[in-house]
């Protein structure tokens, strides 16, 4: 499903964590900034889990890497299927045997 707007840069992200950890409530940064309160909670617990002081949580790379290998799951499941087809269909022509008795 297609974002409606773009990310968040980084920068902002980590500027606003930064913020957060130093003792603004993330409400206030909320209405400072345009990202709502529960976005915020979300970036400082990411950030925590990418710190290792949460152990509850996937960090960045982890949830990259669950994002690729799901990926590739799926391609190689979609390869799987177009072989299995194509297995059968050979099976049912029986296109070897057509090809023995003309040589």
């Amino acid at each position: 499903m297609p974002r409606t707007r773009n990310p968040y840069p980084t920068e902002f992200r980590e500027q606003l964590v930064a913020l957060a950890r130093a003792g603004r409530s993330v409400e206030s940064l909320a209405r400072e900034y345009e990202p709502c309160a529960a976005t915020i909670h979300d970036w400082v617990r990411q950030a925590g889990a990418d710190d290792g002081e949460r152990d509850n949580r996937l960090t960045s790379t982890e949830m990259e890497e669950l994002r690729q290998l799901r990926k590739e799951v799926r391609q190689l499941r979609q390869e799987r299927d177009i072989l299995s087809k194509a297995a059968a269909w050979f099976a049912q022509n029986d296109v070897t045997s057509r090809r023995s008795s003309n040589s």
